[in-house]
């Protein structure tokens, strides 16, 4: 059965969740600290965790932190602030997705279903286009041989142009499939994260190869003008 940790201090949503979770099949831990929820990671790790971003001892983005450094659980993150810098942190910290509170519990069960199966997606192809080399299954990012270390969200974008090479990809499609859906409208953040993309993949960020722009409409991975 797949176990899922819950952490949050409010002892009303705990036992809320708990039922639920439980009553859609899930066999369930709680937590109401920073510190307990990283005793209960370390002592019996879970599938899955859905973690409130306030805690009494610390912080949602801490714990999931700490988690990213031993763990590939998905890590759903619960909050009442609804402020978009506190959502980077918290996406840029690990997180798998974002909900704010209050939250109708169908929509969090179908979240904590889809991230369930990007875990459990079989292993995906390289994507070698030119001197750029994309392990989607490893994660890892080389350009002429070298490495190349790329944030969280840098990396999910990368991973999902490269799944579709060549393919033009609106910017509304980019943002909710990185994002999620709160995000269709945010065009500003996908040029800062195709910005960055471009300065440790191009030769020339100003003259990109591989991440190309179609103006008004959105962004492809191509193939490098004269490689075949």
């Amino acid at each position: 059965m797949t176990r899922v940790l819950v952490v949050d201090d409010e002892p009303q949503i705990l036992r809320a969740l708990k039922t639920s979770l439980r009553g859609a099949g899930y066999d369930v831990d709680t937590a109401e600290t920073a510190e307990q929820a990283l005793a209960l990671l370390a002592a019996n790790p879970p599938d899955a965790v859905v973690l409130d971003l306030v805690l009494p001892d610390g912080r949602g983005t801490d714990v999931c932190r700490e988690l990213r450094k031993w763990s590939a659980a998905p890590v759903l993150v619960l909050s009442v602030i609804g402020d978009e810098a506190e959502k980077v942190a918290a996406l840029d910290a690990g997180a798998d997705d974002y909900v704010t509170k209050p939250f109708g519990i169908e929509e969090l069960l179908a979240r904590l279903r889809a991230a369930l199966r990007r875990i459990d997606a079989p292993a995906e192809p390289v994507v070698a286009l030119g001197d750029l080399r994309i392990d989607l299954d490893k994660r890892a990012v080389s350009v002429r041989g070298e490495a190349v270390q790329l944030t969280p969200h840098e990396f999910a974008l990368l991973r999902v142009l490269a799944r579709n090479p060549g393919k033009l990809l609106t910017h509304t499609t980019l943002l909710r499939e990185v994002w999620g859906r709160g995000y269709g409208e945010e065009s500003h953040y996908l040029h800062v994260y195709i910005s960055q993309l471009r300065r440790k993949l191009e030769p020339d960020p100003a003259r990109p190869r591989y991440i190309l722009t179609e103006p008004g409409a959105g962004y492809r991975l191509a193939e490098p003008a004269g490689v075949s």
